[in-house]
């Protein structure tokens, strides 16, 4: 031993036996796949005015659907943008075929990296200011020709923005009600969105349409009263959307980057779709709404071209039914909340269909104009119920921790074959130059759709899956 090292001796490490392997260090802990959900409302339930202010999101973004996609703009685009209403509601048709193209591949993934990101409300503020700019720069879609091609890409935009936004909409619901409040807080939520589309078309008819000359100085003369609907709707959409992001709760980040939730999105979704094997229940509920919806969605589509066309309404009729479709709609949606949570939201959805099909079939024989009002009204009472518990239905059979994926399979199945409704109809009317026969199609999707979900085996209604 060196003088150096008896001069200032150190301790030996001592041996270690050597039948005492050395302990391998922990492994790195991964950064968690997704972000953690809210507290368990059924345990923790966030304050009423959460509720509340999620629910009147409802309220807000009715005005798209309703002036944009159905009543206001798709008739001035048939009826004084095209060369004719036929080709206007034809381009009009391969528009939204379009849109729902988009939708369909869009909101699975898009679902699934909002589930791996965390925050949901980002997703939402996105796709609203997108929505919102789309929806007022129709305003410069003039009566000509040459601004068809315009008026249908910007809409198209919107439309695709609308629907990826609802997906993270409906995906919050889950994180603020208890199981056994989904269909209620559903249904109340469905009916403010008829009540917020209903007051939408009372202003704009009696504020901008009606009023000869027009306010604000609009030009009747270039539709300007007709096409400030558009500025009203985007200004609805901005202005009452504003309570869901002030004072809804959100889920906490994931600490994942950008790059890392898209990757891990992707992926979850590339995933979900073999899983669906062993859900076979969630797979039939998403094929059943496949049908039904298309035939809905072709009802609203093409439901004012019908009244005008056979019973012979003219634009202010035309609105004033859209008006009262909204109030019974409303009023339904309301009522059957209540309805869904005793009973569950799979007989509700079936008793809504199987309404729906008797009342139509009375409105394909009927003559009368005033038979077609006492038939219609009633439907429009179940439209609403179809719609917010198929919502509940899927709130109540999505994993817990894949939510957002299962309701952009949700929106998938919603618009998938957007398309096959208004194609068949368009073939079936030309064929038969009879719009009765072609209307009776929409029969033909909703009962496929009623036919398919009675095999569904729904969940117990006490709790939401978590994940399998």
């Amino acid at each position: 031993m060196s003088d150096t090292a008896r001069d200032n001796p150190t301790p030996a490490a001592p041996e270690m036996p050597p039948d005492r392997p050395r302990s391998p260090p922990p492994p790195p802990q991964p950064l968690p796949l997704m972000a953690p959900p809210l507290p368990d409302p059924a345990r923790h339930p966030p304050p009423a005015r959460a509720v509340a202010a999620w629910s009147f999101f409802d309220w807000a973004n009715s005005a798209f659907p309703t002036l944009i996609n159905t009543f206001v703009f798709p008739t001035y685009l048939a009826t004084a943008v095209a060369a004719s209403e036929a080709e206007g509601q034809a381009a009009w048709g391969f528009a939204m075929a379009i849109a729902g193209l988009v939708i369909a591949i869009a909101s699975p993934v898009l679902g699934a990296i909002a589930d791996n990101g965390g925050p949901r409300k980002p997703w939402i503020a996105a796709t609203a200011v997108l929505t919102v700019a789309a929806t007022m720069l129709l305003w410069f879609t003039r009566p000509e020709p040459g601004w068809l091609g315009y008026g249908l890409v910007v809409a198209v935009i919107g439309t695709v923005a609308f629907e990826i936004g609802t997906v993270f909409y409906n995906a919050m619901l889950p994180d603020l009600v208890p199981p056994h409040r989904l269909g209620r807080v559903s249904g109340w939520a469905w009916g403010l969105g008829y009540a917020g589309g209903l007051a939408c078309l009372l202003v704009s008819l009696f504020v901008l349409i009606q009023p000869d000359p027009a306010p604000f100085g609009l030009a009747r003369a270039a539709a300007e009263h007709v096409r400030a609907t558009n500025i009203l709707a985007g200004l609805w959409f901005a202005l009452f959307a504003l309570p869901l992001f002030l004072v809804v709760p959100d889920r906490p980040a994931s600490g994942l980057s950008a790059a890392r939730a898209v990757h891990q999105g992707v992926a979850a979704m590339l995933a979900l779709l073999p899983e669906l094997r062993h859900r076979p229940a969630v797979a039939r509920f998403l094929l059943s709404r496949l049908f039904y919806t298309d035939g809905l969605n072709t009802l609203f589509a093409f439901g004012g071209i019908y009244a005008a066309g056979t019973f012979g309404m003219g634009t202010a009729e035309v609105i004033q039914l859209g008006i009262a479709l909204n109030v019974t709609g409303g009023l339904g949606a309301a009522a059957f909340g209540w309805i869904d949570d005793w009973i569950g939201p799979k007989p509700t959805i079936l008793v809504a269909l199987c309404a729906m099909m008797a009342l139509g079939g009375g409105i394909l024989l009927v003559q009368d104009r005033a038979a077609f009002w006492l038939l219609v009204l009633p439907m429009g009472a179940f439209m609403g119920p179809a719609q917010a518990a198929s919502r509940s239905l899927m709130a109540h059979m999505a994993p817990a921790a894949q939510r957002s994926e299962y309701f952009g399979l949700f929106a998938l199945s919603g618009r998938a074959t957007a398309f096959a409704g208004p194609a068949l109809l368009g073939w079936v009317t030309m064929s038969t130059a009879s719009q009765r026969a072609g209307m009776a199609t929409i029969l033909l999707f909703l009962g496929i759709g009623t036919a398919i979900l009675l095999g569904v085996k729904a969940p117990p209604r006490a709790a939401v899956p978590e994940a399998g």
